[in-house]
């Protein structure tokens, strides 16, 4: 694509792609001076000339310049970015339908169903935590929502691909950071608000405020897809242009489930849909899935799929790995690893353990928190294990450059009766909950889901997987089968 395409008065210089990372520019790259949270990418201009880049896109004066470089001053790098991004690869957003998922649980399971079941009537990819997923590709993500360039590229190759639709999981980040400003979302979807990320955000007001933003850029011919039993429904609700779709359980929803059952392996819902009744069953198991199923049929169904059509499909979900994902080896009690890290995450994923698990039978938890991150939870973590397990197992949980053992003393100091020991190595703790836990016991593998990395002091090291892991102590260190000790 030619400069001049890009911006106006520009030279007719050929660009042959765009980058905001210096050490990824190549030969007749575009190079976008990115202003972060801990680095300024007007410092590596010269690097990214070096490495081949053609023009600079930057906000500052810059104290000198190269000759042969086409160089192009802006007021907002970022909003920039955006809007080259999208035009650089066609405008994929538009040329797909675009559901943007957000708040603070739910996401990924969301996204997920919506992939699944929308491909039965059009090719569906998807975009967050778990993959980057499309037709036969299946790539690891880099981020939840990932940057401008990235998303726009991966839009791109899934309409290559024949693609009809994408799922993209929208995280406070990427709001606030600006990564989605030149999406066209057809479809935002609202789950819940619960306290996460004030770290980042500082406050639960600031974190909402980052949430609504996908909800005011939506367009009017849009649908907002809104859960009336969440405190800040209103709030959203009176931010957005779109047609405002609710669903829930509590309230009267456009998509309300009612007489709900919830068992081991599934459950099964009365959905009311204004004249329509649907008795819906489903893989699906806990009360907070059953929201993140109805988000997903309101989404879907306003998006032109009727509703006795799509439910049959319901029935029987993909397993969404490393969400409620249950460990199944042979071995006579429960194992389920699930990606909760939010006090509220945890908290539902122990109230659905104490509904499965058998007056006198134990739950065993194995968990950490994150270093770097949030550490006001630590100790909330510690008090809502305490109400609902009989054993805590403290490990690690991308420990960053923090200590791993000062991270779990923070946990335990909200521990005030329940027996608990902490294990750093994470593989280690794992075994030792499979071979503590008796018949009919319940396990809790949580925090990490199917992540295949572990952040530490010196950055991000492959790790097995707590599915995997799970799935290779219950086999080796309980039933006795012997293989390769993947650890």
């Amino acid at each position: 694509m030619k400069l001049s395409e890009m911006f106006e008065h520009a030279p007719a210089l050929e660009i042959t792609g765009i980058a905001s990372d210096s050490r990824s520019v190549k030969p007749g790259d575009m190079y976008f001076c990115i202003e972060g949270m801990e680095n300024d990418g007007h410092h590596y201009i010269d690097q990214a000339i070096e490495n081949g880049a053609v023009s600079i896109v930057h906000r500052k004066d810059l104290s000198s310049m190269s000759d042969g470089i086409a160089y192009i001053k802006v007021n907002d790098v970022n909003a920039t970015l955006n809007i080259i991004a999208s035009k650089f690869y066609g405008y994929p957003s538009k040329q797909m339908k675009i559901f943007g998922i957000t708040g603070t649980n739910g996401k990924s399971s969301i996204a997920s169903i919506i992939a699944d079941t929308y491909s039965h009537f059009a090719p569906c990819g998807y975009i967050g935590t778990i993959a980057v997923s499309y037709g036969e590709v299946k790539k690891l993500p880099s981020l939840t929502t990932p940057d401008p360039i990235s998303i726009h590229s991966t839009m791109k190759d899934m309409v290559d691909a024949g693609m009809k639709a994408c799922a993209l999981e929208v995280s406070s980040h990427g709001l606030e950071l600006g990564r989605v400003q030149s999406v066209d979302f057809d479809v935002a979807i609202f789950s819940n608000l619960t306290y996460d990320h004030l770290d980042f955000h500082g406050t639960i007001d600031h974190y909402f405020a980052a949430k609504q933003k996908l909800f005011q850029q939506l367009k009017e011919s849009g649908i907002a897809v809104l859960n009336i039993d969440d405190p800040y429904y209103q709030q959203l609700r009176d931010v957005t242009k779109a047609k405002i779709v609710t669903y829930g359980i509590g309230e009267a929803a456009d998509y309300r489930g009612d007489d709900i059952h919830i068992g081991m392996n599934g459950s099964s819902f009365t959905l009311y849909h204004h004249d329509e009744v649907y008795r819906v069953e489903t893989n699906l198991v806990a009360l907070y899935n059953i929201y993140n199923l109805l988000a997903a049929i309101a989404g879907m169904c306003e998006s032109g799929i009727p509703l006795a059509e799509m439910l049959p499909f319901i029935t029987r979900l993909q397993q969404i790995e490393g969400r409620m994902e249950r460990i199944d080896e042979g071995q006579p009690f429960t194992v389920i690893v699930d990606f909760a890290h939010t006090p509220d995450g945890l908290t539902k994923v122990f109230e659905y353990a104490k509904t499965i698990t058998d007056p006198g039978r134990s739950i065993i938890a194995v968990f950490g928190s994150a270093g770097k991150r949030d550490t006001k939870k630590r100790k909330v973590f510690g008090e809502i294990a305490d109400r609902y397990c009989d054993l805590i197992i403290l490990t690690e949980d991308d420990p960053r450059n923090e200590d791993a053992r000062e991270i779990a003393n923070e946990i335990k100091s909200g521990i005030q009766d329940t027996k608990n020991i902490y294990i750093e190595n994470r593989y280690d703790a794992i075994r030792q909950a499979v071979e503590t836990a008796n018949v009919k016991d319940t396990v809790l593998i949580l925090g990490k889901g199917d992540e295949l990395f572990m952040y530490r002091e010196d950055g991000r090291e492959d790790w097995l997987g707590d599915h995997n892991a799970a799935r290779h102590c219950i086999r080796k260190y309980y039933l006795g089968i012997e293989e390769e000790n993947t650890k």
